[in-house]
């Protein structure tokens, strides 16, 4: 049963490689009055310097403009995706922001250590990607399990069979 004036806010994690934006990107297009947001383009600098001041300033803006898109009446679905490994990610993300007219989903894009290893050599091999990025990656894989969050394995799974699953499946909101 829809509620009346409530958005649904898709805050969606997964480590680098697991086809995070591109499943995002279709959800956009599948889901009605709907934005996108990738916590990377807050990281998208040169050059790329991960200290306490820019680790704060990148935080105030994913919350910045995840609030002005809540507030914002042109749009019903909110889908947010970055690399949130951590559950105090996610809790501070959700703890800075006013979620009283929205259903949270919070969900992880998880896979197999094999799969991730191959969507990332791909990546490496078509320049997307830096080689050092495929055992950062496994190495975060493991930490998803850890997390409050509803896990979708897309191992076997296409991002548009990703992208249905988020749409159509169960993943009961938090809020």
């Amino acid at each position: 049963m829809e509620i009346e004036g409530k958005k649904d806010l898709y805050l969606i994690g997964g480590p680098m490689g697991v086809g995070k934006t591109t499943t995002c990107q279709l959800l956009k297009k599948k889901l009605d009055r709907c934005v996108f947001l990738d916590g990377d383009w807050c990281w998208d600098m040169s050059p790329f310097q991960v200290t306490v001041e820019t680790k704060a300033m990148v935080l105030e803006n994913i919350v910045s403009l995840l609030g002005n898109f809540i507030r914002c009446p042109a749009y019903e679905n909110i889908v947010f995706c970055w690399v949130m490994h951590r559950q105090e990610i996610i809790e501070e993300i959700l703890g800075r922001l006013d979620t009283s007219g929205c259903r949270v989903h919070v969900l992880s894009l998880v896979c197999s250590q094999r799969a991730l290893r191959e969507r990332l050599e791909k990546d490496v091999a078509a320049g997307i990607r830096t080689e050092d990025a495929i055992e950062r990656s496994l190495e975060r894989l493991p930490l998803y399990a850890q997390l409050d969050t509803v896990k979708v394995d897309v191992s076997e799974l296409t991002p548009m069979q990703a992208a249905d699953l988020i749409v159509n499946g169960p993943h009961p909101p938090i809020t």
